[in-house]
């Protein structure tokens, strides 16, 4: 038997302790009844002046598992497994059990001056010198049991504590204000919708108000004839605070009864949360009230998901009536309008937060039951009254209307009329083609999510554009449409991390002189392959993707460099590589040796060393990604693609746009649905007899040049010094 492991949890002190997912054992469990107190002795405490509140540490571990038992709390780490020999945080009869063990200690001293809930115990006393000695008997008797409080939870010698949801002082037990609080401060309504939520709230409870139409008389008028605006008067406000009150006072509001099965109603919303602690009472029975809740969320907090947002309802609901629903005598009931949260005991997968939240979930017994939104009013109102009075009640569009548009746009764009217009606008270039206005966003949009392209960045894209079109503003509309498209957000994160001085590699002298390797793994089964080995060219940055059935051996990988780069590209000078068990084997190393090949690899956990090939991987990631997410095992057919893509791009360093570039001698078309037929890159042009000598002597190549360029721009973010660069690249002559 074995329960998974979480993340840790907070204990609520700072530290961390062990989560466990006990859900599945403590199914099979059979329940501990052990009663938990609601505050017995509460009559009992009005004759006392002076109280002292102690909280146990580390409380469920003080109980040992029974001999033999101690296999139910095994879990598996990547480090063996594991079983408890103490109680552990999660087992749904630890409330219980540890009650029926701290009663057991204190138990001559219960309902005389020491009231107990779980770890938490009340020392309440007359006088000082009573309190002094009720205070050591009770320490003396922890002590003898090796039981160890909390310091920092500890307060001694209080006229006035805070225990199980009453404020108890010397003129006796009083309810905590904090029930009351969520709709003592509801604000006034500024909006009609407002008023609405209020009234529909108070509507429910009408039954246990008396004369309730009276007192919301001047709330209703305010709603005649459909009214656009809130006209709010003296009358309208006296009301509001008369119907305030009545929330807070009996026969509305009643207090618990544990012999009673309690009714929570959760809701959330964008702002806050909200709760309703409710149980049937009377003949015939009604659902009648026992505490409010509602709490803003702050920043982090409303950036979670639906989902999320209405479970944490729950868990915060849960803390702040914990000392009524933990161990009640019936099992409660959570009413949410969340379906998917019925499902919570059962889900296979969850979060580090959800499992935080259901080790804390399993001290309790409750069902949850969906109710749709427009029945689960009570708790949306309370949940809703966070929302800013000023906010507009129409949404407002955030979104650029030319990026709204392309969403109906299909793969299959509009042809662009090939014809210029008669008078293209002053600037416009010779020899580009001006785009007009309506034809602008399916032009950026075929290039840029055309299979041949693979989604590029803004530069990219906006490279491919310009070779053959023009229009004002280019920019800044390629960029605006790149950083609106739906499917680059979705397949690409930003993975930059902090980073440390700039040590760049060594600059190649030629073309596949000096590789990049390494292996994209663990990809679902494509055609039989599950492996991509990735080499690049350190000098024009090109790339070749080839398929593996899986992790090759070394002798594997070797051959596969040979038939696919050096029988082509000749034997390099240099590869860069991880510290793979491929790449520093005793085989690996003599057969390169042999070969006159030095074998460079990475220092440990720093894959910057052979940054360019795991850009390269990312990119391909990307792509597939863009191209295959509805059919993830479809990856091999994309591959020649993702590589043909990749090596269309430009690069800031080898500035692939140029005629002399080395690459463009063995990749010369692209497609006409990407850049057209004409001048460019299009083209399919051969380099002259000059340009082919630049690229037989590239040390004296304006390319060299061009890796000065990156320098410069990594300069911002690793702050390395900064030396003066040259960026002048002639272009070379063209064959016509």
């Amino acid at each position: 038997w074995n329960s998974p492991p979480r993340e840790d949890s907070a204990s609520g002190s700072g530290g961390l302790r062990p989560c466990i997912d006990y859900r599945i054992i403590n199914q099979g469990t059979i329940k501990f009844r052990y009663p938990l107190p609601l505050f017995p002795a509460a009559l009992e405490l009005r004759s006392a002046r002076i109280f002292t509140k102690l909280d146990l540490r580390s409380a469920y571990n003080l109980v040992r598992i029974r001999e033999g038992d101690e296999w139910k709390t095994a879990f598996v780490t990547p480090t063996g497994h594991y079983e408890y020999l103490v109680m552990p945080y999660g087992l749904v009869n630890a409330p219980s059990v540890f009650q029926n063990f701290i009663h057991e200690v204190l138990q001559e001293f219960l309902h005389k001056f020491v009231v107990v809930y779980i770890d938490d115990i009340l020392i309440y006393s007359r006088s000082e010198a009573e309190h002094h000695h009720h205070v050591a008997e009770v320490l003396q008797r922890l002590r003898d049991h090796q039981l160890y409080l909390k310091a920092e939870k500890c307060s001694f010698h209080l006229p006035s504590v805070q225990f199980l949801g009453y404020i108890i002082d010397q003129q006796g037990v009083r309810m905590d204000e904090r029930k009351v609080s969520a709709v003592v401060s509801w604000p006034e309504p500024t909006t009609i919708k407002e008023l609405q939520k209020f009234l529909g709230f108070s509507n429910f409870y009408r039954r246990f108000i008396h004369s309730y139409s009276n007192i919301t008389a001047p709330l209703t008028t305010l709603l005649r004839g459909k009214p656009k605006t809130l006209l709010w008067t003296p009358e309208a406000a006296a009301a509001f605070q008369s119907l305030k009150s009545a929330f807070t006072q009996a026969p509305l509001l009643t207090h618990p009864d544990p012999d009673l099965p309690f009714v929570v109603e959760v809701d959330a919303s964008t702002t806050g949360v909200g709760a309703v602690l409710s149980h049937h009472h009377g003949n015939p029975p009604l659902l009648q009230p026992c505490a409010y809740f509602s709490r803003k969320l702050n920043p982090a907090e409303r950036n979670y998901d639906i989902g999320n947002r209405e479970l944490l309802a729950i868990k915060l609901t849960l803390e702040e009536w914990r000392h009524w629903l933990e161990g009640a005598n019936f099992p409660f009931q959570v009413i949410t309008d969340h379906k998917n949260l019925q499902y919570l005991r059962n889900a296979k997968r969850l979060c580090p937060r959800q499992a935080r939240w259901s080790l804390f979930f399993s001290r309790f017994q409750f069902s949850i039951t969906y109710r749709p939104g427009p029945k689960n009013i009570r708790a949306d109102a309370l949940s809703r009254m966070h929302d800013h009075p000023e906010t507009s009640e129409t949404p407002v569009n955030i979104i650029p209307e030319h990026i709204i548009i392309i969403n109906p746009i299909e793969w299959s764009a509009p042809p662009v009329v090939a014809t210029p217009e008669p008078r293209p606008p002053p600037g416009c270039p010779p020899g580009r083609q001006f785009v007009p206005r309506t034809q602008r966003i399916a032009l950026i949009h075929s290039t840029h999510t055309s299979l041949g392209t693979g989604h590029p960045g803004a530069n990219n894209t906006l490279t491919l554009l310009s070779e053959r079109f023009w229009w004002p503003a280019m920019a800044s509309d390629v960029r605006q449409y790149v950083q609106g498209c739906k499917e680059c957000a979705m397949s690409k994160s930003p993975r930059h991390l902090p980073a440390g001085k700039l040590h760049p590699l060594p600059v190649p002298n030629r073309p596949w002189s000096h590789l990049g390797v390494d292996f994209m793994t663990d990809l679902p089964s494509s055609d039989g392959n599950t492996c991509i080995l990735v080499i690049i060219d350190r000098f024009s940055k090109f790339c070749r993707l080839i398929p593996l059935k899986g992790l090759p051996t070394v002798l594997e990988t070797a051959e596969t460099l040979f038939n696919h780069v050096f029988r082509y590209y000749g034997i390099p000078e240099d590869i860069v590589s991880d510290r793979g068990p491929q790449f520093i084997s005793r085989v690996w190393r003599s057969f390169f040796r042999l070969l006159g090949v030095t074998i460079s690899l990475s220092s440990g956990y720093h894959p910057q060393t052979n940054g360019q090939t795991e850009r390269k991987i990312q990119k391909v990631g990307r792509f597939l990604r863009t191209f295959c997410h509805g059919h993830q095992d479809s990856w091999n057919q994309f591959l020649d693609w993702a590589e043909y893509a990749q090596n269309s791009h430009s690069s800031v360093s080898s500035d692939s746009n140029h005629p002399s570039f080395p690459g463009m001698v063995n990749h010369q078309r692209c497609p006409q649905w990407i850049t057209g037929s004409g001048r460019g890159r299009g083209s399919g042009t051969l380099l002259t007899t000059t340009s082919r000598g630049q690229c037989a002597d590239p040390s004296q190549s304006p390319i060299r040049e061009g890796f000065k360029v990156p320098p410069m721009l990594q300069a911002k973010r690793f702050g390395s010094p900064l030396e003066t660069f040259v960026c002048a690249c002639p272009l070379g002559n063209l064959v016509p």
